[in-house]
């Protein structure tokens, strides 16, 4: 697929919400998206993009596959060297308040139901030239039993087409399967997986653009994309966390030896709302914060 212009026809997808009731419900079910009104506050944002620095340069601990600071870098070269980190709640309590925002988990509780829990973090830096995504469901990426996996995308900065905001087909997770993936080497996006071969056409591809503070909830089995950042300066700084329901079991990662896949359930997860039904089995913490080399996977660029 070739790049997407926004069609009016699929327009009133894009609908901003200010509270997590009926209306965002229906609406998230129909299109598998919703934009959330000041998800987080100008002081939040500002604090993580000034966190942002911090675990760059090591502040917060060294980020597993990069380097240290070079003498006399100034912090915008500093994070022109990033793409994304993942898991920066593991280290930061900025970005652990986002996670467990509870503006943000009023609409998850909504969509999701009462009891929710984390895997995942992701800060993105996208700064001028850097690649996109092409399409792909979070799914695909991290299974859950009972497709409760949400994905909470936050604007650090104002997203928008030219700095390579999200791209989405609206009711494409109406379905609930996973499309066929193939590799691809076009340098425009990052991750050299893409799916294909879903019924969709470029036409029905919505644009997503924010503004910083606002945030987009949508559901794993939505097809998104991100495109190049083509802006002549500038960063697109996302912060994106992924949750389900914690009534589920969660089979990523490989399995430990010996242990069934129907029976396996990755416990590196925080409790965002309500209970956890398999609190008896106890949480650990082993994924560390990392970044990693080009066009090695990841989601939600």
């Amino acid at each position: 697929m070739t790049t997407a212009t926004a069609p009016a026809a699929t327009s009133g997808a894009l609908r901003r919400f200010d509270t997590a009731g009926e209306d965002f419900v229906h609406h998230f079910d129909q299109h598998g998206f919703g934009v959330v009104a000041g998800a987080l506050t100008p002081a939040q944002v500002e604090a993580l993009t000034a966190e942002a620095v911090e675990l760059c340069a090591g502040e917060r601990g060294q980020i597993a596959g990069s380097d240290p600071r070079r003498p006399g870098e100034s912090d915008e070269d500093l994070l022109r060297r990033f793409l994304c980190i993942h898991h920066p709640h593991k280290v930061s309590d900025v970005a652990m308040d986002a996670l467990t925002e509870p503006r943000i988990v009023d609409f998850l509780t909504a969509v999701i139901g009462p009891n929710v829990k984390a895997m995942q973090s992701m800060l993105f830096i996208k700064s001028e030239g850097k690649p996109g995504q092409a399409w792909h469901q979070d799914e695909f990426f991290i299974p859950t039993r009972d497709r409760s996996l949400t994905a909470v995308w936050i604007a650090l900065d104002d997203a928008t087409v030219e700095n390579g905001c999200l791209w989405v087909l609206p009711g494409s997770h109406r379905r609930g399967v996973i499309y066929p993936d193939r590799e691809h080497d076009d340098p425009d996006f990052d991750c050299s997986v893409e799916l294909y071969d879903f019924p969709y056409e470029e036409s029905d591809a919505v644009p997503v653009e924010l503004v910083a503070g606002e945030a987009v909830v949508f559901n794993g089995y939505l097809l998104h994309r991100s495109l190049r950042n083509s802006g002549r300066h500038g960063y697109r700084r996302a912060l994106t966390n992924h949750y389900m329901s914690a009534e589920s079991l969660l089979p990523w990662q490989a399995p430990p030896q010996g242990v069934h896949i129907a029976k396996h359930d990755w416990r590196d997860i925080v409790l965002v709302a309500g209970e956890d039904p398999y609190a008896w089995k106890g949480t650990v913490d082993l994924t560390r914060p990392h970044t990693r080399p080009d066009r090695d996977g990841g989601c939600d660029r």
